[in-house]
């Protein structure tokens, strides 16, 4: 009988734990799960069947005593009580060491009973084995003022869909989501049970939107706060002013302080993305920008100003 090593099966060592044989287990029935498009009956039914040996601690100390034999080709000698157990026929040249013609599956499917083995019986592993869908993601574009605000975006998805014969194909489906108030970039919105299907009737993978903010003609985003430049005149910003600023939630009034320099920044408090207590703010940076000296009268004010204000920037220097 052609030996199986379900340790190689499974890909782990003979002193492998139960949680690792456990862990390469589900690792390889994913794969090679007949409900998928990769799937391999054959090798999984054998997965399956390794599994089930080395799954069980009776059944995997059985499976360690017979397997030297087996390996290196001897007959098989049973270890004590198992001809009690499983009746006789098991030793001498009458036994298993690759002169009966047996199956290995079908061996170990008289010590352990039917079903044994993936596709066996009622009770295979092909039928029982379940797997959650794998988890999708897709990108979400949206506007500074919808994420401020909230928004519900009607998106056109390639879903993935098992078909009654387990196959797997690609739908286009429309589906409506609301985004809340307050998403900032990259973050993500979980959508449960609507990615991949699962296998052999496991619950689907869940669909996560990750967020995309588009680019703004005005404000620079970092994280929950956002920036806005404001042009100012000479005048404004050293006599002092109150300007309409606007916002990512509508226009206010900002109060310039006299003599407020080209750089400063101010705060608007709670205006950035997020809401309540977890809300950015919104810095306004003071951009002061001198009007062009393009005609005489023009020429002449700056030349009256600079004669009435003797004042050197550079005096520091």
């Amino acid at each position: 009988m052609e030996y199986k090593d379900y340790y190689d099966i499974l890909g782990v060592d003979r002193n492998a734990s139960e949680a690792e044989i456990k862990k390469a287990y589900r690792k390889l029935a994913g794969k090679y799960h007949p409900d998928k498009p990769s799937g391999d009956e054959t090798k999984f039914k054998e997965i399956s069947e390794a599994y089930e040996v080395l799954g069980d601690a009776e059944k995997r100390r059985m499976f360690d005593q017979l397997g030297p034999n087996y390996q290196n080709g001897q007959n098989f000698t049973p270890p004590p009580g198992f001809e009690e157990m499983f009746g006789g026929g098991f030793g001498g040249q009458g036994g298993f060491g690759g002169q009966g013609g047996a199956d290995f599956s079908d061996f170990f499917e008289s010590l352990f009973g039917g079903g044994f083995g993936g596709g066996r019986g009622q009770q295979g592993f092909s039928g029982g084995f379940q797997q959650k869908g794998e988890d999708q993601s897709v990108k979400v574009l949206i506007s500074l003022e919808e994420a401020a605000q909230g928004v519900e975006k009607s998106l056109t998805l390639q879903v993935p869909t098992a078909g009654l014969q387990g196959q797997v194909t690609q739908e286009r489906k429309q589906l409506k989501v609301k985004i809340p108030a307050g998403v900032k970039q990259g973050s993500r919105i979980r959508l449960k049970g609507k990615g991949a299907p699962g296998f052999g009737g496991g619950p689907n993978g869940d669909l996560y939107l990750e967020i995309d903010l588009q680019s703004h003609p005005l404000y620079k985003v970092d994280e929950k706060d956002v920036h806005l430049n404001l042009p100012l005149t000479p005048w404004e910003a050293a006599l002092g002013t109150k300007v309409s600023v606007p916002t990512l939630h509508g226009s206010v009034n900002l109060n310039i302080p006299a003599g407020t320099q080209s750089g400063a920044k101010l705060r608007l408090k709670g205006r950035g993305l997020g809401q309540s207590s977890a809300a950015g703010h919104q810095y306004v940076i003071v951009q002061i920008h001198t009007p062009p000296a393009d005609s005489d009268d023009a020429k002449t004010f700056y030349e009256n100003m600079a004669e009435t204000l003797p004042y050197n920037p550079r005096a520091h220097f």
